[in-house]
């Protein structure tokens, strides 16, 4: 767990935004097996929030995330929920980089939960969230997995347009993550930047001057055997990275001065991984 916040005590009390009428998104999907086929049994959209089925030659069933709003501004709510029923295998993901843009006081917030049923295969590989100068986000992921499933999740965030030259000044980020197996809390991870997040990540014991990260996250019964070939399989990545297991799990962390970097690292190291491409809409 970690907890950073470099707030000024000189700094003074933020204005009060005014209101306005804001994006409320919510999604609902589920996915069950037919004759050994995985197949949506239900999907509720609401807001902003569609889901897309693309036909592709896989085994799994892709879902991909869209925002018809164009990205996530202050004070917008968006709400996931999938549940993978037993013997399935699904992957969700986002056509494109979802963008958060400058809050004058609101925080946005996004709220994921996963249930991955018995012997179900589930992939949360949704692309890069772009914090905009400013931004305000509060994010948290739940997920509650059988103890014979297999589930991934990867979450990458860039912190400021590098081709615009932009440093985050000021803002926040909260990205909360609870994953229980069998009912059993076995992993909870929160990650909180308050104030001048530039500078907080050029500190050494933070992000060493890195402008993008990523986590991603194997839960499976066979996790922890992975951990040696996933490190050969890191050992001429293109940014930093390491990985560590423990308890059935297994996580690797990524840290790039750039996304390009970091993309080009996890495309690799994911698709090694996984025996399988990422989903089509990362190399469109």
């Amino acid at each position: 767990m970690m907890y950073v916040s470099d707030w000024s005590s000189d700094v003074s009390p933020r204005a009060e935004a005014p209101r306005r009428q804001r994006s409320h998104g919510q999604l609902s999907f589920d996915v069950t097996s037919i004759n050994g086929l995985t197949r949506p049994a239900r999907i509720a959209e609401s807001g902003p929030s569609r889901i897309r089925l693309p036909n592709v030659p896989t085994g799994e069933l892709e879902a991909v995330i869209m925002n018809t709003g164009g990205g996530v501004a202050c004070g917008d709510r968006f709400e996931v929920a999938a549940n993978a029923g037993p013997d399935t295998h699904t992957v969700m993901t986002t056509p494109a980089a979802e963008r958060v843009y400058k809050s004058d006081g609101p925080v946005a917030t996004v709220d994921v939960s996963i249930r991955v049923e018995k012997d179900a295969v589930f992939s949360w590989l949704p692309q890069e969230t772009i914090l905009y100068d400013r931004a305000r986000l509060r994010r948290s992921f739940s997920a509650e997995i059988a103890g014979s499933a297999s589930f991934s999740m990867f979450e990458s965030i860039v912190f400021g347009r590098a081709a615009h030259g932009e440093r985050i000044a000021e803002g926040l980020l909260e990205d909360r993550w609870r994953i229980r197996r069998d009912g059993k809390l076995i992993y909870a991870d929160t990650l909180r930047l308050e104030g001048p997040i530039a500078d907080l990540l050029d500190k050494p014991s933070i992000a060493k001057g890195s402008r993008a990260l990523a986590t991603f996250l194997h839960v499976a019964p066979d996790a922890e055997n992975r951990l040696e070939p996933v490190r050969e399989l890191m050992e001429n990545a293109s940014c930093d990275c390491a990985a560590s297991s423990w308890n059935g799990m297994l996580v690797l962390r990524f840290l790039a001065p750039d996304i390009g970097s970091l993309r080009r690292a996890a495309i690799d190291i994911l698709t090694r991984f996984r025996g399988a491409p990422l989903p089509r809409v990362w190399h469109s």
